[in-house]
């Protein structure tokens, strides 16, 4: 079953949930994924853009994790899951705002960064990625399934507060560097 609901504005939100417990009772288990990106240099950036991108990607977990947390904590469990990037860590010159709210999968998003140029070369980014990343590609939609059925699963009841990465080494390669 699918619902659709402007997640950056907390009366929708509030009301598709009440829908859902009604229809479904509930919620176990919410993951947190929506997410947009401007790709702006931040002095070419207006504030409206910027506060679009923090809406949709910092502000619209916390609205609909406190319209699901009363029914989590009537029923004494459940689930939030929040699904960043590893722009969160990392940070680039034209997503400040979405570093800023996120904290390379391979998405719609991301696409434009793994197109073939007109010359037939890779995009600088996309060859920093494949070169910099012990896995040699990208991570797919397919690649979190695994990491977020364990973090939905009984599996992980007792893991609260932790950042897992799924990024196929990426971060761990960047971040032991020689000098």
């Amino acid at each position: 079953k699918g619902y659709v609901c402007d997640v950056t504005n907390e009366e929708q939100v509030n009301e598709l949930v009440a829908k859902i417990e009604k229809e479904l009772g509930s919620v176990d288990i919410l993951v947190n994924n929506a997410g947009i990106i401007k790709r702006i240099p931040m002095v070419d950036m207006s504030a409206a853009e910027f506060r679009q991108v923090i809406d949709v990607d910092l502000n619209a977990p916390f609205i609909v994790s406190k319209a699901v947390i009363p029914g989590m904590i009537k029923k004494g469990a459940g689930k939030i899951i929040n699904i960043c990037s590893m722009m969160s860590e990392l940070g680039r010159e034209t997503v400040s705002a979405y570093a800023a709210a996120k904290g390379g999968i391979a998405t719609p998003q991301t696409a434009p960064l793994r197109e073939r140029q007109a010359d037939g070369s890779r995009h600088p980014f996309d060859s920093f990625i494949i070169a910099k990343t012990p896995a040699a590609r990208w991570g797919t939609p397919e690649d979190l399934m695994g990491p977020a059925l364990f973090l939905a699963s009984k599996a992980s009841d007792f893991v609260n507060g932790h950042v897992l990465y799924v990024d196929g080494g990426i971060l761990a390669y960047i971040g032991k560097q020689p000098k």
